[in-house]
């Protein structure tokens, strides 16, 4: 096995999406963003996830540019914020969206979050752009069982993804059962819990066995629960290091483990308080 993690996941429609890459919240500083992005670019990373809210669309374009990969090897996702859902806004942020990036394509757009009164014409606006071929693959992120099954009634395509809230102290198996039941892949944001599990005790003794860091054997078990996975860093040595983690597999009693860990503990907003 190589160290570097690259192996991808078919989506429903046959698109093979990265099970790793980079997340690029709350990359504020222009340059160092553009840094970072185009540093793990030209170091085996595949995937960036953005958001408009994120307001680094324009720097993640300029750092795709600069590292000069081919577009069709790259899988760029970004997600249309809260104030810009519904129809017809959804449509004109995605077009503000495509233009900072400055590409032609999205591999994959996403709802940022279920507003109750826009959600379902949110998504309409997506399956258009899929329809258009604007996008590869329509998905939604931090959509819960009944946001899903309420999209269901009017949806022609579902969503193909769904990025939640997924670390050790909130590992979501309810929702994990119901997508994997409905060929939905699901995207782990914030999948270190905000550095909250990096002094834990279990994940450092597992991580001493395989010469491994507590963030790696945290990103190899999302790998191997088959969750698609975005760790964010700006440094150049944390973001080699969290790709590093093809050349190890945890035991069963390893995952186990760290299962174990759940507390079905947020470190981020609970999308049930939007109403």
């Amino acid at each position: 096995m190589t160290s570097m993690y690259t192996e991808t996941k078919q989506l429903r429609n046959g698109v093979d999406m990265p099970r790793f890459g980079l997340g690029v919240y709350k990359m504020t500083d222009p340059e160092k963003t553009v840094k970072a992005i185009t540093f793990a670019l030209k170091n085996g990373y595949r995937a960036i996830d953005t958001a408009a809210v994120y307001e680094n669309e324009r720097e993640t374009g300029e750092a795709i540019r600069a590292a000069g990969i081919n577009r069709s090897e790259l899988f760029i996702t970004s997600k249309v914020w809260n104030t810009d859902q519904g129809y017809d806004q959804t449509l004109r942020a995605f077009e503000t969206s495509l233009k900072k990036l400055d590409l032609d394509y999205l591999d994959l757009y996403l709802t940022h979050w279920p507003v109750p009164e826009t959600y379902v014409d949110t998504y309409r606006a997506i399956e258009r752009l899929y329809e258009e071929k604007l996008i590869r693959v329509p998905g939604v992120s931090n959509h819960h069982v009944r946001h899903l099954d309420e999209l269901k009634l009017t949806a022609n395509v579902q969503p193909m993804v769904n990025q939640v809230e997924l670390h050790p102290l909130l590992t979501q198996i309810p929702l994990r059962d119901y997508c994997l039941d409905n060929g939905i892949a699901i995207t782990s944001w914030s999948p270190l819990a905000r550095g909250q599990l990096l002094e834990n005790t279990v994940l450092n003794e597992i991580g001493r066995r395989h010469g491994k860091t507590a963030a790696q054997v945290i990103i190899r078990w999302h790998l191997q629960h088959d969750l698609i996975v975005i760790p964010k860093s700006i440094t150049p040595e944390r973001i080699l290091e969290n790709s590093q983690i093809g050349d190890f597999r945890l035991t069963d009693e390893e995952m186990t483990a760290i299962d174990g860990l759940n507390r079905n503990e947020r470190t981020g907003t609970d999308p049930d308080s939007l109403g």
